[in-house]
């Protein structure tokens, strides 16, 4: 794939672009190309004229991702501040970018009287991949707030889907393969904001008591099974402070993958998959990745 058949963009393309400083791991390859849209115009424009046998992958905070040490192939496309605006739709809902942090939407709902969407603070990520992946925490998922969505097809076309279409499930939607979103609906309740940012606090609290959010990490690893607690079972199977090369299940809460610091990708995921065994093993009960991986081995 030659730079010199890619669409010409209004936004910034850059080969070879290392993508291990745009993720929590602070590991992994380069991007063949990373495209930062100037819009979604530009997005749509570059998605309709780009060989649709290229592959294409949106990037958010990268905190719940894994890129592999060989990198990704193909369009790896990052919404800048162009896609985190929020802004109030009525009295309970707030249009919100696929950009935008979830910080920065409970801080708006906040500023709106708009309570509901507290949990989105505890999430580190973007709305995008808030819609992706149903994300939640706290008693809160985004099923439970989402309206629609807007998406950018692979093809280019926008389109807008309703909180139905995506058929959500725990952490995971049927949203298209290649498709990108782009913006989003979320409604809450009325609600005191002193009360909302008390809400708001108690989980801040909560999340630094229990989560390492010092270190190098990439949240949640694995998906709670059903009438079981991921981080006891690794507990349970004796992987706390297990260590493949510069990987390290979390001492402080053994749900949490950490870079201590000169870990490749691929010691991260061999480290995972080793629990995943350890927790077969001890209990019977299969582990399954929450965490993204992308790209390709070395």
């Amino acid at each position: 794939m030659s730079v010199n058949i890619l669409p010409k963009v209004e936004g910034k393309l850059t080969p070879d672009a290392p993508l291990a400083p745009l993720v929590w791991f602070k590991s992994g390859g380069s991007a063949q190309y990373l495209f930062e849209p100037k819009d979604i115009n530009d997005l749509q424009e570059f998605l309709r004229q780009l060989d649709p046998n290229v592959p294409v992958m949106a990037l958010g905070l990268g905190s719940n991702l894994i890129v592999r040490d060989g990198g990704v192939k193909g369009v790896v496309v990052r919404l800048g501040k162009a896609f985190a605006k929020v802004t109030s739709v009525d009295a309970v809902t707030l249009n919100c970018g696929a950009g935008a942090s979830g910080i920065l939407v409970s801080s708006t709902a906040r500023d709106n009287g708009i309570s509901g969407l507290e949990f989105l603070r505890s999430i580190p990520g973007t709305v995008g991949g808030f819609v992706r992946m149903n994300g939640g925490a706290y008693g809160g998922e985004v099923k439970d707030i989402l309206v629609d969505c807007d998406v950018v097809m692979r093809d280019g076309a926008l389109a807008t889907l309703s909180v139905d279409e995506l058929h959500y499930s725990y952490r995971h939607s049927q949203l298209p393969d290649g498709a990108i979103v782009v913006g989003a609906r979320f409604r809450g309740v009325p609600g005191a904001a002193d009360a909302i940012q008390a809400e708001m606090d108690r989980i801040s609290a909560a999340r630094e008591a229990s989560q390492p959010l010092r270190s190098k990490t990439g949240g949640s690893t694995f998906k709670n099974p059903d009438g079981h607690k991921a981080w006891q079972l690794v507990d349970e199977a004796g992987c706390r402070g297990l260590q493949i090369g510069g990987a390290q299940v979390s001492e402080k809460h053994t749900n949490f993958l950490i870079n201590t610091g000169d870990a490749t990708s691929a010691d991260i995921e061999a480290l995972g998959d080793e629990v995943r065994q350890r927790v077969k093993a001890k209990s019977g009960i299969d582990l399954h990745w929450e965490i993204q991986r992308v790209g390709e081995t070395k």
